[in-house]
């Protein structure tokens, strides 16, 4: 699957942004500084965007619901 699939539904952030596609995911997560991107929830969300890119399928589902969950986690990186 390209990095370019979108989400069934856009995740939407603080401020209005949305994040549509595992691509924006990603640069958003790489934005973050490096002590965010190493919490466990953001690591979780990061292999779940690379297995929804490598294989597809129900992973899309799981890197949406990843991102969720780090993004509503302790209010750190949003």
């Amino acid at each position: 699957m390209p990095w370019s699939a979108p989400f069934d539904e856009p995740i939407r952030l603080r401020g209005g942004a949305r994040l549509t596609t595992l691509q924006h995911a990603a640069d958003h997560v790489m934005k973050l500084p490096k002590a965010v991107q190493q919490q466990e929830c953001w690591q979780i969300a990061v292999e779940n965007l690379i297995n929804a890119a490598e294989l597809g399928g129900g992973w899309l589902m799981f890197a949406r619901i990843g991102m969720l969950r780090a993004l509503n986690g302790d209010g750190e990186g949003r």
